[in-house]
């Protein structure tokens, strides 16, 4: 994490101010980092350890802004900013550059759009935003589908906090003097003498309560978001504040040191193998590291021969530790990139040894070789101007080959997509009239690195009287006809049912259908049973609530279950019952047959291998069921209309990743926004014909 520790520090102990390096310290970021790496590497798992270069970047900038304030000295924070940001930003530049050269070598063209997205993220200290958004699983075990700038988040939220910390001692600088003018009686009174330090602790006070309450709070509600949510993380660097604050005035005996030492040590490094952390970070469960690294630092020089600094402060540990920053850096891109060249989920111990050792040696590298001349480098620091324009010139660095390679994407997105429809048929090619023609040679839509936006698009959220009462229906959309609707419609399930809205959409803006849509991610619709999430089990009665209180002319839903595996094709749990209802209060029921799902990423296999290759092209038998599981539906509900789109999407005994020149898949299971579009007459004929709608 960000190494802006300064060389020395204030040395507990007392009130007055002695300058010291805190070697204990610098071996505690060595501890982290080695947690962080190890854990990613072998375990697959969160460690804690970022949590404690949280805590222990604003425990240093707490320590030098607090001797600033209290020393009546200026606390100049552009000059600060811009000396923070010239330490951290170049070796962020390298490593992006690094992963920028393994990105074209390495990860399939699909990938490069969202990554150089990420890229620029990065570069501003903004990419847990973006991931946040993107609802990132970072607890994934197969770290080979990761993106390898993943681990830029936490430095993300440390730049922003690294902003906003100066601004608050900022703002005490001027509160405090105001108040010891103010003439306060009575129980107002100690306020004209708070000074400083009592102030700082008042406001990180208050800042790490408000941002523990709502982290715990936004851990339990939505914990994907949470994780990335700089506001969620802010009480850990109030904790590390409020550590700097206090540790003047704690003086623990020798013995308590050496207790505190070594119970904080077990503790930290226990936390990721005693704790379930996976789906309860950032919430309360964090105060398990960072209190443990609490407990260190306070410990601080024992004086002991069996305290916990002499182990910390070891020559190796505390070397380590001033490459905590560039390690942290490096080792996760490797990771990645090594799973990748390998095909391997996970690296074993060997194999992981050797990234976890040329992570190391790239990290030495980038100390010495960046970081150091560019400490050392005394042009910059002659003026502020010179600072920024170093800070500038890292950007261009990497701005320059990110914006290059954006444009050749464009061009060559902008030249695919340029092609003549008759190219490139999609799912027209498997019409009976068109069985045995070859189809022409042409460029493969959709372009690889349009990908992320071929999920089908929907007007926008609900509104006037389709707006759900139901919190847990929030996330309604609908698509409007432009004139007032002849029917309505209200489509129910996963993202399976709403790639088909690529269909169905501009097939009801035509018709003059308004379509409500209610997805929520692996939820398909039905009864309640065992086999969905307690959260899908609720959305579905909600889903089932807004139906029956709404009364459409119709639902949508996807009425089978495609899987991996054997058996790859199943009746959805307790579909007919979900659906009873609906029919028995005169709703029309439409069901349409589940597409293929496969074990690997389809349009990345053509990438690879060529859409020809037989692992692109999977057997049907492997596929979907011999039997439809629709027609066990036949009959049992009146008002239930199937429909069966798989000859369109499969064909002569296989399911393949490109048909008609366009990618039928955009990821393992996903159904493709173009692919589905080339798919409307058909889908209009059978739906009509099904459902004998006029």
């Amino acid at each position: 994490m960000g190494n802006t520790a300064p060389k020395a520090a204030t040395k507990q102990g007392g009130s007055g101010a002695k300058s010291d390096f805190r070697p204990e310290v610098q071996g505690l970021r060595a501890l982290a980092v080695l947690m962080v790496a190890s854990y990613h590497i072998w375990l697959g798992k969160v460690s804690g350890g970022v949590d404690v270069f949280l805590l222990v970047s604003a425990f240093f900038l707490t320590l030098s802004f607090t001797r600033k304030l209290e020393q009546g000295r200026e606390l100049r924070l552009l000059k600060h900013w811009l000396h923070v940001f010239t330490r951290l930003l170049p070796a962020v530049v390298v490593v992006i550059l690094g992963v920028l050269a393994g990105m074209w070598i390495l990860v399939p063209q699909t990938r490069w759009g969202s990554l150089l997205d990420e890229a620029w993220a990065t570069l501003f200290y903004r990419q847990n935003w973006q991931l946040a958004d993107a609802a990132v699983d970072y607890y994934a075990q197969n770290h080979s589908g990761a993106s390898p700038l993943q681990h830029f988040w936490s430095l993300s939220i440390q730049g922003q906090v690294f902003i906003l910390w100066p601004l608050i001692f900022a703002a005490v600088a001027v509160v405090v003097p105001l108040l010891r003018r103010v003439p306060f009686r009575g129980a107002l009174a100690p306020l004209c003498r708070l000074g400083y330090r009592g102030t700082l602790f008042i406001v990180f006070g208050a800042v790490f309560a408000v941002s523990l309450a709502y982290s715990v709070e936004q851990t339990a509600s939505n914990q994907a978001y949470a994780y990335f949510d700089t506001r969620a993380r802010l009480w850990e660097f109030a904790l590390g504040s409020l550590l700097a604050l206090a540790l003047p005035y704690l003086s623990p005996r020798r013995w308590l040191r050496v207790l505190l030492g070594w119970t904080g040590l077990a503790a930290m490094l226990s936390c990721g193998l005693l704790l379930t952390v996976d789906r309860s970070f950032p919430g309360f469960v964090a105060l398990w590291p960072t209190l443990a690294a609490a407990a260190i630092i306070v410990a601080g020089q024992s004086g002991s021969r069996f305290g916990v600094d002499r182990l910390l402060g070891s020559k190796p540990l505390v070397w380590l530790g001033g490459h905590s920053y560039a390690l942290y850096l490096w080792h996760w891109p490797l990771l990645v990139f090594t799973l990748l060249a390998t095909g391997l989920a996970a690296p074993d111990l060997w194999l992981g040894l050797g990234i976890l050792a040329v992570s190391l040696l790239l990290a030495v590298g980038t100390s010495r070789y960046v970081e150091a001349p560019l400490r050392e480098w005394h042009w910059p620091k002659l003026r502020t101007w010179r600072t920024a324009v170093v800070i500038a010139a890292c950007g261009t660095l990497l701005a320059v080959p990110l914006s290059a390679w954006q444009g050749m994407i464009a061009a060559e997105n902008a030249a695919i997509a340029a092609q003549p429809k008759e190219l490139t048929p999609g799912a027209a090619a498997l019409k009976p009239e068109n069985a045995g023609k070859p189809t022409p040679e042409a460029r493969i839509i959709p372009g690889p690195s349009a990908m992320d936006d071929e999920w089908a698009h929907v007007d926008g959220l609900c509104t006037g009287a389709n707006v759900p009462t139901d919190p847990l229906l929030q996330g309604c959309l609908q698509i409007s006809p432009d004139a007032k609707p002849t029917k309505h419609i209200v489509a129910l399930g996963d993202s399976h049912a709403q790639q088909y809205m690529a269909a169905l959409g501009p097939i009801a803006k035509q018709h003059g259908w308004e379509i409500v849509t209610l997805f929520k991610g692996n939820c398909r619709f039905g009864a309640e049973t065992p086999e969905r999430t307690q959260d899908c089990n609720d959305f579905n009665k909600a889903s089932a609530a807004y139906v029956l209180e709404h009364k459409p002319d119709a639902v949508f839903t996807v009425a089978s279950l495609t899987h991996v595996e054997a058996p790859f094709e199943t009746e959805v749990p307790g579909y007919l019952e979900g659906i009873k209802p609906f029919a028995d209060a005169g709703i029309d029921v439409v069901g349409i047959r589940d597409n293929p799902r496969f074990a690997i990423n389809m349009p990345e296999c053509v990438q690879k291998k060529g859409p020809d290759s037989p692992d692109c092209n999977t057997p049907l038998a492997e596929s979907l069921a011999a039997s439809s599981p629709l027609d066990d539906y036949r009959g049992k509900v009146k008002g239930l209309y199937l429909m069966d789109m798989s000859d369109f999407i499969c064909a002569e005994g296989v399911c393949p990743a490109v048909v008609g020149n366009v990618y039928v898949y955009k990821d393992e299971n996903h159904l493709t926004r173009t692919y589905v579009e080339t798919m409307i007459p058909m889908f209009e004929r059978r739906l009509l014909a099904a459902t004998k709608w006029k």
